[in-house]
């Protein structure tokens, strides 16, 4: 797929601000060993003759053992969640009609990655041909979030501000602490599988402008680095096809309920991004290494930990990272009606504290498992975002 950015700087021109995309990715599970199973291309065909709506918002994403669900566009987060929660009810349902489970932790807690199959399409096979092994380990699991920006400029600048946020979101989201069939000592081992060993992944340096930005992106293809852009990997990035801020930073939640809170939170940071960068408040331009020390406290302890406040260069409990996003996000919430309610425990601490309890790591799984299913079957409408109160 070639590259235009000048078509993507008019994408960007002809988008709507705060529109909302969300993406969603599951295992694909044995029913009765809960084990990954590679039924994706099952899936498509049966979605294919029994639900045509559904059909046209599934994807394949790596692996023939893993499938996500994709909302499109919505007008603002409501109607991208009410959308996203029936695909999630449909998906289900055709998953049992299928005679298989879905899964939704960022990793699978004992699924040998060796037994997966890539999946046969031209944008797989090519990222299979560039990273080999890097891609073969990459059995993970995430949830985006695409959220409109209006102006090229302004987005590169939206992601520039929301660069020392991804830890932060990364901390609450934190929900994968198996894997390879043991305890991996992380709370996000997806983060330390994926964004840690992909190229052009994890945190983006700063751009400050779109000319900037597309130098880059420029210099990628001439180099023939890259074929198409879906190879920068960043934890945010401006979309150039859909004209959106498109944050990747979070694990994938083992409910629909708390998926749906944590979408409602990333969007808040999104708006209250704009909204800062319209007003021109002030901000610090944090270095990448920076940064990063967050993510390795994020991804290592989660909320059960500390993380760096980088300005003042001190640490604060992780089980408040919420809180201070939520205060910072709290005008644009107010404006939207954007209501966040989060768990007091996260997926990753739910699920070790389970272990340590004396369940076994299967056992763990399957009660994980189970409440996805219950709480994806139900199709519920979202409750995080309420307009006109």
């Amino acid at each position: 797929m070639e590259i235009d950015l000048d078509a993507a700087r008019e994408a960007f021109k002809a988008s709507t601000d705060l529109t909302v995309g969300l993406e969603e990715e599951f295992a694909i599970l044995d029913p009765e060993t809960l084990e990954m199973t590679g039924r994706f291309e099952r899936l498509r065909d049966a979605a294919a003759t029994d639900d045509a709506a559904l059909s046209e918002s599934i994807a394949g994403e790596l692996i023939s053992s893993e499938i996500e669900i994709r909302s499109g566009r919505g007008e603002d987060l409501r109607a991208a969640q009410e959308t996203q929660r029936e695909l999630g009810r449909r998906l289900f349902a055709l998953a049992a009609r299928s005679e298989v489970e879905l899964g939704a932790t960022g990793t699978h807690p004992y699924s040998d990655y060796r037994d997966q199959q890539i999946i046969q399409t031209d944008h797989y096979r090519r990222v299979e041909d560039g990273l080999r092994y890097v891609a073969w380990r990459n059995n993970t699991f995430s949830l985006h979030v695409h959220v409109g920006i209006r102006d090229a400029d302004r987005a590169v600048r939206v992601c520039d501000r929301l660069r020392p946020v991804l830890p932060i979101l990364l901390a609450i989201s934190a929900n994968s602490p198996f894997l390879d069939g043991r305890d991996a000592g992380l709370h996000s081992a997806r983060t330390q599988t994926f964004t840690k060993s992909f190229p052009r992944c994890g945190v983006p340096d700063s751009f400050g402008s779109w000319a900037a930005f597309a130098e880059y992106v420029e210099f990628l293809v001439q180099t023939r680095s890259i074929v198409e852009y879906t190879q920068v990997w960043w934890s945010v990035r401006p979309h150039l096809s859909f004209g959106t801020v498109e944050v990747r930073i979070c694990d994938a939640q083992c409910t629909a309920a708390e998926s749906d809170e944590l979408q409602a939170l990333i969007v808040a940071c999104v708006a209250q991004a704009a909204r800062d960068v319209d007003d021109g408040v002030r901000f610090v331009e944090l270095p990448r290494r920076m940064i990063e020390e967050n993510v390795w406290r994020a991804l290592r302890y989660g909320l059960d930990g500390e993380l760096l406040d980088l300005e003042r260069r001190e640490q604060y409990p992780a089980a408040g990272a919420a809180e201070r996003l939520l205060a910072w996000t709290a005008p644009v919430r107010s404006e939207l009606g954007i209501e966040v309610a989060l768990p007091s425990l996260n997926g990753a601490q739910r699920q070790r504290r389970m272990l340590d309890s004396g369940m076994t790591l299967r056992e763990v799984y399957a009660a994980v498992q189970a409440q996805t299913r219950e709480t994806y079957s139900l199709g519920q409408p979202a409750t995080a975002a309420r307009r006109g109160r």
